[in-house]
């Protein structure tokens, strides 16, 4: 298995994740409005670090890592939003909070490693 294979595996395990939990919200305004946000950011991360992985430059590599950083980061919101909303039940949502929270960790760590190494 290359390096990064794993996080790559990862990535797409949790928007597939998002996919069958977007399927489970009410089919209200609130229901769809919120599945389409959390659809378009919880899918993007991994296609943003495949693109990451064959970057042409440090520089290249770190800003497609921040890109899907920010999604992980604006998933989470959506998430938080809603558990507190009550959208779903919480046990539903909570291996997707976990996991979203998890990816954060390792691709902020990833990013830090490559702002080192680019010095």
């Amino acid at each position: 298995m290359a390096k990064g294979d794993n996080i790559q595996e990862r990535l797409i395990d949790f928007a597939v994740e998002i996919i069958n939990l977007t399927s489970q919200f009410p089919k209200t305004p609130a229901g769809r409005h919120i599945a389409d946000q959390l659809l378009r950011s919880g899918t993007s991360p991994a296609p943003n670090y495949a693109e990451a992985r064959s970057a042409e430059s440090y520089n290249d590599f770190i800003h497609k890592m921040k890109i899907a950083l920010k999604e992980l980061n604006e998933t989470r919101i959506w998430i938080e939003i809603i558990q507190r909303s009550n959208l779903v039940p919480e046990d539903i949502v909570m291996d997707a909070f976990n996991e979203c929270n998890e990816l954060c960790r390792i691709i902020s760590a990833s990013i830090k490693t490559a702002i080192q190494n680019r010095r």
